[in-house]
């Protein structure tokens, strides 16, 4: 693996889309849902609950030879009559799954969507924050978030209306849901507070940025001490 190649974070979540992975060389990836592109370098696999001692964490990769467009039904041919079996999805042709020499873990439970990374992050990497790449800014903020100990978490899920935050802090009384740049706050989540932090802010008060969101974290309770 270079440290240029792209790399697609994706999620297992059967033992037997693993095996699929492992023994004939595809993983299927739904077109409603995909991300921009499906043409990278690289593919790590993120191991959901069901994965038991390997759950939350990605322990394999796999080299991307090629993808195509087709439908479930000839993907998954055992189940013709499936409700799904006319949608349509990439199938992405990968070589053999390779180990990584340690896992990379969820530092808690999240879920996780598509997310592009690097050969030098995941090279690096000790938990799935650390495979966000972001802009300088946001890498700022992270750094300063990490120096304060206000555990966040990069690139999370706010729901199905809301789409994802750059970051967010799980707190006792609700989640806060750090934006970065000129973007709009997104469509209200039952459980959620927004902040939006334009880029410039945060090149030219950074501590005083930090400073809101620990204010708006003690007024949610403080961060939270476990589960999600």
């Amino acid at each position: 693996m270079n440290p240029t190649d792209l790399i697609l974070v994706a999620v297992i979540n059967s033992k037997r889309d693993l095996e699929i992975a492992r023994v004939l060389g595809w993983y299927r990836i739904p077109l409603a849902t995909a991300p921009k592109t499906v043409a990278v370098d690289y593919l790590a696999f993120y191991q959901t609950a069901r994965f038991g001692d390997e759950k939350w964490a990605i322990n394999f990769i796999a080299a991307v030879r090629g993808h195509e467009l087709t439908t479930r039904a000839a993907l998954l041919r055992t189940e013709p009559n499936h409700p799904r079996s006319d949608d349509k999805y990439y199938k992405i042709q990968i070589g053999p799954l390779e180990r990584l020499p340690r896992p990379i873990p969820s530092r808690r439970w999240r879920r996780i969507t598509f997310l592009y990374s690097t050969g030098e992050l995941l090279q690096k990497a000790e938990e799935i924050n650390d495979l966000v790449v972001q802009s300088p800014e946001r890498e700022r903020l992270w750094a300063a978030l990490r120096e304060r100990q206000i555990a966040a978490e990069r690139q999370y899920a706010a729901g199905k209306q809301a789409g994802e935050v750059d970051f967010a802090v799980l707190c006792e009384l609700g989640r806060l849901g750090i934006i970065c740049g000129d973007s709009p706050k997104p469509l209200k989540e039952r459980g959620w507070r927004y902040l939006v932090v334009p880029d410039e802010r945060l090149r030219g008060d950074l501590d005083a940025c930090i400073s809101e969101i620990e204010e708006m974290v003690a007024r949610l309770g403080g961060i939270r001490q476990s589960g999600a």
